[in-house]
């Protein structure tokens, strides 16, 4: 019998005070449970590194760590320092929003037992909009489609993966610092790892919940973040002909999940009638400024008084069918110049 591989979970979190205390309440309640939790604090300035603190001190059995990066706003310095720091066998990332289910590490140690995997992603839901069951039916679809058919590339979602530590070391200054923010970072390390012949999987039972704040960007915004995969892509001197899939997916996807989400009540579990939440959405396309506000950074708002450290029930998520891992390799690894 195989021993059992470590893992350490990373959250990259920049003002998460609102989410922060869900996501560690999901990671505390895994069937088998970590051996670490690291936070990164990128500059908060809400109380997300105080909720950090208070889960450390209600949960002395739990390794939870709060590192802080104050050098550079952004995901990718961010996300790099929990990864240097992870000190166990398998790093699994996931979002500051992120609600994973409950045997989401144990599904890890399961899928990792495969020697020739580096890296694993599942799909995704968002747990305050309505539809949970169909929106993950429909992601689980999409995301086999584009592992299947992506020879070339790469894909894994920074809200819900793991790499092999080793994998992780192998490529690590191999990856685009993205100084400038232009990037998603986690489809360049995904790149990375396929130009290094490092197999990447895709298990349909990893399944984490996110916020649906992901889809509150302004469609000026949300265009940007869409054609982020193409100039990542590029920069690794690809063509690539999952670039337009991609975007189009998530543009022809944007509007009427952007309308349900600003139309759905969470907390009554009320959607009101759809027109009106186009008419104002309309409305606050107009008026709204360039904000830029959908950044590949982990960011959240800063919530009032009375929401600071709110914990809310992660819900269940629903159960899809036996595993299948997906690895993708290459005969060899591509020439660096």
């Amino acid at each position: 019998m195989s021993q059992q591989l470590s893992v350490t979970i990373v959250i990259p979190a920049y003002n998460e005070a609102e989410f922060i205390g869900n996501c560690l309440e999901s990671c505390i309640a895994q069937c088998s449970l970590p051996e670490e939790i690291i936070v990164v604090n990128n500059n908060s300035v809400d109380e997300t590194a105080s909720i950090v603190y208070r889960y450390q001190a209600e949960n002395p059995h739990i390794n939870i760590r709060l590192l802080h990066q104050n050098d550079r706003q952004g995901i990718t310095p961010t996300r790099n320092l929990g990864f240097d720091n992870a000190s166990h066998d398998v790093i699994g990332r996931i979002d500051a929003d992120s609600c994973i289910s409950p045997d989401w590490v144990q599904t890890i140690r399961r899928c990792f037992q495969d020697p020739d995997i580096a890296a694993v992603t599942g799909p995704v839901f968002y747990y305050d909009m309505p539809l949970r069951r169909f929106i993950l039916w429909l992601d689980d679809k999409t995301r086999q489609m584009l592992h299947r058919n992506a020879r070339d590339e790469g894909f894994l979602y920074g809200s819900n993966m793991a790499i092999r530590a080793s994998a992780w070391k192998e490529v690590r200054q191999l990856t685009h610092p993205d100084t400038e923010n232009l990037l998603h970072e986690d489809i360049d390390l995904a790149l990375t790892l396929v130009e290094n012949n490092l197999p990447i999987a895709y298990d349909p039972t990893l399944v984490a919940g996110l916020s649906g704040r992901r889809v509150e960007s302004s469609p000026r915004d949300f265009y940007r973040y869409a054609t982020r995969y193409g100039r990542t892509t590029r920069l690794h001197g690809m063509r690539s002909r999952m670039a337009p899939i991609v975007t189009a997916i998530l543009l022809l996807g944007y509007f009427p999940v952007h309308a349900i989400r600003r139309s759905y009540d969470a907390e009554n579990r009320k959607l009101s009638f759809p027109i009106k939440a186009i008419q104002r959405e309309r409305a606050a396309f107009r008026n709204a400024p360039d904000t830029r506000a959908f950044q590949t950074a982990p960011r959240g708002s800063q919530p009032d008084a009375a929401g600071v450290g709110r914990t809310r029930t992660p819900p269940t998520e629903p159960a899809l069918t036996a595993p299948r891992l997906r690895p993708h390799r290459r005969s060899a690894p591509a020439p660096r110049t």
